[in-house]
């Protein structure tokens, strides 16, 4: 059931739990996710970056396939499908592809751009009944080429972005994109909960939830966090069991060549990280 974010989130603060973006690459993440969401009954919020979508042919495309497999699967929990790190012209991109949710990165922006660019996408986001995250403090780490240096956030800042009527939040505390270096120093959770306290309540969002130690998730989610993206884990995982099962010369057995056969084993491997992620978060059963 495709929607936007507004509600599963709210719902999510106020259950004290957390909603995963996962990102989607193809055809098979997208069904490995949408297939585990509606086993264990849980919203979910399927990410597309614009590296992602140039890949599968457009933002166009991937939205017709999510639509198309939403139909076809029968799928009843809520399901956003939302745009990940997006440029001003991929949020228009992705207005006019049929997403439900976009996000607005001006985090690399002068801070009075960002402001003055993420107002104009809040007014284009609810005139098509979409909901809209933006960033403030740039997340570290690299996301398709856009490099983040791990900036904190400043909830002032914070504040002013909030005031324009987004409808969730991400905020640099220290997280970043990718595997976390040996040195990671943790999160600010002292600047998380002063956003929280300036921002009126609304939905925060945890970038780079790949790595993060379980007691700093379950603080997080505490302090208002209600998405986490989780992407990278979801790669490594389909690497490895891909590599197994070519290693282990399963290709060469039979039709095992065959990409339905090869790319099982690596799907599998996603529904079983996604699940963990549910389990961890607390959404199991909130749809």
């Amino acid at each position: 059931m495709l929607v936007n974010a507004r509600e599963m989130l709210q719902k999510a603060v106020k259950g004290k739990y957390a909603v995963a973006q996962i990102n989607i690459n193809n055809l098979e993440w997208a069904k490995a996710a949408l297939t585990t969401a509606q086993e264990q009954n849980s919203p979910i919020i399927l990410g597309v970056t614009g590296g992602a979508a140039k890949y599968m042919g457009s933002f166009g495309t991937v939205a017709a396939m999510v639509k198309a497999m939403d139909k076809a699967m029968g799928i009843t929990v809520p399901v956003a499908i939302h745009l990940d790190h997006g440029s001003y012209d991929q949020c228009l991109a992705c207005i006019e592809a049929g997403f439900t949710s976009i996000m607005f990165d001006g985090s690399h922006l002068s801070f009075d751009e960002n402001l003055r660019k993420t107002s104009d996408m809040v007014q284009l986001a609810r005139k098509n009944g979409m909901t809209i995250e933006a960033e403030v403090g740039a997340i570290g780490g690299e996301e398709d080429g856009v490099i983040g240096n791990g900036d904190i956030a400043d909830p002032t800042e914070c504040e002013a972005i909030a005031k324009l009527g987004v409808d969730f939040l991400a905020a640099g505390i220290g997280n970043i994109h990718g595997v976390y270096p040996e040195n990671w120093t943790g999160l600010d959770f002292d600047i998380l909960e002063k956003i929280g306290q300036v921002t009126g309540g609304i939905p925060l969002v945890l970038h780079g939830g790949t790595g993060i130690p379980v007691e700093m998730i379950q603080k997080a989610i505490s302090l208002g966090v209600a998405k986490i993206n989780v992407n990278t884990e979801c790669q490594l995982a389909f690497a490895a069991a891909t590599r197994k099962y070519i290693e282990d010369g399963n290709d060469q057995k039979g039709k095992g060549f065959d990409p339905r056969n090869l790319l099982a084993p690596g799907a599998n491997a996603i529904k079983q990280v996604i699940k963990e992620k549910f389990e961890l978060f607390g959404s199991v059963g909130k749809a």
